[in-house]
């Protein structure tokens, strides 16, 4: 189990983005990385996260097992649309709902951008994705193992998009895990629910024997297009994967 401590996000010292507009934006700990094919209204961005932070900072203030449930939890009928998502989320992965929190927000705020007319739209929120593009683009996968998986990367596919692509570790980051997987990666139409399912797989890996179990797991459920597991040197996978190498 990891401390939770902030971690620079030095991955994004790798990113390309070409002739994207990049824009970097922290609120509280909400920390992410936008590329997008127009120039970025940040007030509008900062708008938005604080307006889906203060939903769900509010919803926790009424019912604090939203915040620490590590089971899924029913919530109010009247609850915001984030936290149904939250909530959905975690009852298909059996999870709790903070599992799909950075899922949620860059979901929610990608839409936010589609509607606004932009055609491209990525938003990595602490390794989780939301992305619509119009070009093939490649995501790679961090492990924490320099050499063995470096060059590994996702083709992703623009018929594919919008998509959800989320990273869940035993090793790396500051999110709770109860395995030991170097990166479980979920793709899912569904970001909240990726990134939900990335947490259930990656506690299920618990060594090279538990790979098989711990991608049925995944494959089980309605709305996950795809997963990849790597443990040392091992890779395992199924679906809608393409590799780049």
């Amino acid at each position: 189990m990891k401390k939770t401590v902030y971690q620079k996000r030095f991955y994004r010292d790798w990113i390309s983005p070409g002739r994207l507009y990049s824009l970097g934006i922290t609120v509280q700990e909400t920390d992410l990385q936008i590329l997008t094919d127009k120039k970025i209204d940040k007030d509008f961005i900062k708008e938005r996260i604080k307006l889906y932070r203060s939903d769900i900072e509010n919803y926790i203030s009424r019912d604090k097992r939203f915040l620490t449930a590590l089971k899924p939890i029913a919530v109010e009928l009247k609850a915001k649309p984030i936290i149904k998502a939250m909530s959905r989320a975690g009852r298909k992965a059996g999870v709790g709902p903070m599992a799909a929190v950075a899922g949620a927000i860059a979901q929610f705020l990608g839409r936010d951008l589609l509607r606004r007319g932009y055609k491209e739209v990525i938003i990595e929120n602490g390794g989780d994705i939301f992305i619509a593009s119009r070009k093939l683009r490649l995501v790679g996968i961090y492990t924490g193992r320099k050499k063995l998986w470096k060059e590994l990367k996702l083709k992703i596919k623009p018929q594919d998009t919008p998509l959800g692509i989320c990273t869940s570790s035993g090793i790396v980051g500051h999110s709770l895990s109860f395995g030991c997987a170097d990166s479980v990666v979920i793709l899912s139409k569904n970001v909240s629910l990726a990134d939900a399912v990335a947490t259930a797989v990656a506690n299920r890996v618990q060594n090279k024997e538990s790979l098989a179990g711990a991608l049925d797991f995944a494959r089980s459920i309605t709305g996950v297009k795809g997963a990849v597991v790597l443990l040392k040197n091992s890779l395992a996978s199924f679906g809608n994967i393409e590799f780049y190498r």
